[in-house]
């Protein structure tokens, strides 16, 4: 079954959390809609992540309202599988008219008309509006620094699946962030020899006083927070639910056999430099750290809260050798490094959306989500609406906002062909008698 050439007034563009969530809230409004997906439902939880990823937030807090885990308590940290299948199940819950294995190739606006055609992989479709819900996560970033090694095995985190994946032999993890962090730990727990660059990076506590750092961010207003903070824009989070959930501390990691380096700089040959800004970052990441427990502490003293004190949470650990004494220089092949992972992030892949909404960088331009193309909304995006957006019940809310815009639009739409139906009419003529 093609997908024919019938228009739909609203098409969605992929089916992970946000196209989930948009679906749900076109749904409610009896909105007709199709969600086109070039894979499996939340394909990216499925193939795009480690074997033992477990998702960075409580099952309490990374859910959709209305629907809780199937197996995972309220207070753990669900696998990635039982994550994919939730979205399945919630997709099913309210029947989403979801197409899977039908990729989008191009999207351009009518001319003269409403609306755009779009190319898929199963034939071509008018749509009035596009809702692109492709997520963050499109396009590994491997930095141009990397080095031209055949000797040397080099994949993105997106790539990285389990140690037994990788040759036997040392491992350079390029990038602290949640996913280098769990990487390097699991690696380092299964006898390999681990190298980590840390950048600049926030490290929340796992848990405080006896609440997640999810709750805590919730209540100081930290996850409704509409700007980021100027300077914070290359800084990335450390936070884990791996093991039942534990607070990323890098002196930790250093004790436990793997040695921190700065920034990676760049390479020559064999080896490869790195700045000299590790135990800035580190400090850095605990004043973030430190910060949290002040504001957590204050929040409680001001609201009264019965919360147990945990002095314990700030003692630092003594510094490990390597932070002590940094490498600024490692030489991989004496050290018997044979792989690098680079945890480096994602770029976004909008190739195919070719309509007049993008920035001079390639950026769309937007308003909570609702495009300057009229028509074009986007959706799952960090930073769409407030610091949550990208987040399982970030993005939730964020669809509920531009679903809520397509209806006004439409109402509008629903006026002006009533308004020109009758318009068109051919007017009746009337006698008039004259005394």
């Amino acid at each position: 079954m093609t997908v024919g050439t019938t228009p739909i007034d609203t098409l969605v563009v992929g089916a992970g959390q946000a196209g989930v969530a948009m679906s749900e809230h076109l749904s409610r409004h009896g909105v007709p809609h199709l969600v086109l997906e070039r894979a499996r439902i939340a394909e990216r939880w499925r193939t795009g992540r480690w074997d033992s990823l477990v998702a960075n937030g409580p099952a309490w807090h990374d859910r959709f309202p209305g629907l809780e885990f199937a197996e995972t308590r309220p207070d753990a940290f669900a696998p990635k599988e039982e994550v994919a299948d939730y979205f399945v199940a919630y997709a099913r819950k309210f029947e989403a008219p979801i197409r899977t294995g039908v990729e989008v190739t191009k999207v351009v606006r009518n001319a003269g008309r409403e609306g755009f055609t779009v190319e898929t992989s199963d034939g071509v479709l008018e749509a009035r509006r596009v809702v692109v819900a492709t997520g963050p996560f499109q396009k590994p970033v491997i930095p141009p620094i990397a080095p031209h090694n055949a000797s040397l095995t080099q994949i993105h985190s997106a790539d990285y699946r389990n140690p037994q994946q990788l040759p036997a032999g040392g491992v350079l993890v390029v990038g602290a962030g949640s996913s280098g962090v769990q990487i390097a730990d699991e690696l380092q727990r299964a006898g390999r020899n681990v190298y980590l660059s840390v950048g600049a990076h926030d490290r929340p506590p796992r848990a405080y006083r006896g609440r997640d750092f999810c709750w805590w961010l919730g209540v100081l207003g930290e996850w409704d927070a509409e700007v980021m903070k100027p300077g914070r824009e290359h800084v990335t989070i450390a936070v884990s639910g791996a093991r039942g959930g534990q607070t990323v501390d890098f002196r930790r990691l250093g004790h436990q056999g793997i040695t921190l380096v700065g920034l990676t700089k760049s390479f020559d040959g064999n080896v490869v430099h790195f700045n000299a800004d590790l135990a800035e970052n580190i400090a850095r990441g605990d004043e973030n750290y430190l910060s949290l427990l002040d504001a957590a502490d204050s929040y409680a003293v001001r609201n009264g809260l019965d919360l147990p004190a945990e002095p314990e949470a700030r003692l630092i650990p003594s510094d490990p050798d390597c932070l002590t004494h940094p490498l600024t220089d490692l030489d991989l092949e004496q050290a018997g490094v044979t792989s690098i992972i680079w945890a480096t992030g994602y770029a976004t892949d909008f190739k195919w959306l070719q309509v007049d909404t993008f920035d001079e960088k390639g950026k769309p331009k937007h308003q909570r989500g609702v495009s300057s193309e009229r028509g074009v909304y986007f959706l799952g995006l960090p930073w769409l609406s407030r610091r949550g957006s990208a987040f399982i019940w970030g993005v939730w809310h964020d669809a509920k906002h531009i679903a809520d815009h397509i209806v006004t639009q439409r109402k509008y739409e629903a006026y002006y062909d009533t308004a020109q139906s009758h318009s068109q009419k051919p007017q009746r003529e009337e006698s008039v008698q004259v005394n």
